[in-house]
């Protein structure tokens, strides 16, 4: 016989009501994640920004939209906090701060891409259910097309932020290496956001992006030729076990080897790839290093990323899952174990770990 919870357990109703609070706060974020795309791809935000305050109306016209829909579009906006309302006039703006995260492409704060990224998650929640059930996988290429552009765009600001500026620098002797010249593998590229940012600030170097999604080469190319890259620039389809080349000075991970399915062969080619004093740049999501220091709200993004996305590949494409929240002792064994000598924590961000690894 099943337990009636309501005969047998008390409900404290301060703590009832705090619980609905933060259920309601979901829904609401929940349902606005697919607004803040929705005027992300419109160009509701960048209108605001340029043109701003404007009404309903003025919105409307100057994005070549509906206005019925943009009232309440505004409304959400306001509510969420993501734009701002005067009474007095009726009209909408956005204050710097939100300018930065949702209208500016190039700003090392915007944030926008994120919601693309997380609701094209969200589209394959029936499929993630099944894999419960069956202990299947789901391999990146097979997400919902809104994964790959924004993933791109929610890490390209953080690698704006602090790839050539804090990352690299961090790095014993890396930054002098790119300088000079010198020959980098980016495995894992995806768009090629992070190959790019590197080529143009190290012009002296060479610069080769390695993705075993097709799609995702074809859309770096197509970038990398219109920034006028492709003379120090090449992006291949290949996967992390099998990419061609040797003698790199320099390889990279991008938030990517714990999607793989099989770091430790990832790594051991690697080891193969790399020149005898080269550099392994490992960057990792924030995670902790016991269950409960992922109890915060970066720990209940990646967490909820690990279920949807990272582990999912890593169980489509071989026999090991790091997943999302990988720790650093887990990260440092597949680094022994593929034959590497040095690992070491050179930094952390709010939202990455970044972690040398040499032979």
């Amino acid at each position: 016989m099943v337990k009636n919870v309501a005969e047998t357990e008390v409900i404290d109703q301060e703590k009832m009501q705090a619980l609905l609070g933060r259920i309601i706060g979901d829904f609401g974020a929940t349902a606005s994640s697919a607004l803040v795309v929705i005027g992300d791809r419109l160009g509701l935000y960048k209108a605001l920004a340029s043109d701003g305050p404007l009404t309903s109306v003025e919105l409307a016209k100057r994005t070549n939209t509906t206005e019925r829909y943009v009232r309440e579009w505004l409304i959400n906006q306001a509510a969420s906090g993501y734009i701002e309302y005067n009474p007095a006039t009726g009209a909408y703006s956005l204050t710097p701060e939100q300018r930065a995260a949702l209208a500016d492409d190039a700003n090392p704060l915007f944030v926008a891409g994120g919601f693309e990224l997380f609701i094209s998650l969200v589209k394959d929640e029936e499929h993630v259910a099944e894999m419960f059930r069956s202990g299947e996988g789901m391999r990146w290429g097979d997400h919902h097309a809104g994964l790959f552009r924004g993933t791109e765009r929610f890490f390209r600001p953080g690698y704006l932020a602090n790839l050539t500026s804090n990352w690299i620098p961090a790095l014993a002797g890396v930054r002098e290496k790119l300088e000079a010249g010198a020959t980098v593998a980016d495995v894992g590229c995806g768009h090629g956001a992070s190959t790019q940012i590197m080529a143009n600030a190290y012009p002296k170097s060479r610069f080769f992006g390695f993705d075993n999604h097709a799609a995702s080469i074809e859309a770096a190319r197509q970038e990398v030729a219109e920034a006028g890259l492709a003379d120090r620039v090449s992006f291949e389809v290949a996967g992390a076990t099998d990419f061609p080349g040797s003698g790199y000075e320099l390889i990279c991970y991008f938030d990517c080897l714990h999607d793989m399915g099989d770091p430790v062969g990832a790594l051991r080619h690697a080891r193969e790839a790399i020149a005898a004093d080269g550099t392994i740049l490992l960057v990792e999501p924030m995670a902790g290093n016991t269950v409960e220091e992922n109890f915060n709200p970066v720990g209940r993004v990646y967490s909820a990323a690990s279920v949807l996305v990272c582990t999912p590949n890593a169980v489509a494409t071989g026999p090991v899952a790091l997943g999302t929240l990988a720790t650093e002792a887990a990260l440092r064994a597949v680094a022994e174990e593929a034959g590497f000598t040095r690992f070491r924590r050179a930094m952390d961000t709010p939202f990455n770990r970044l972690f040398e690894v040499r032979p």
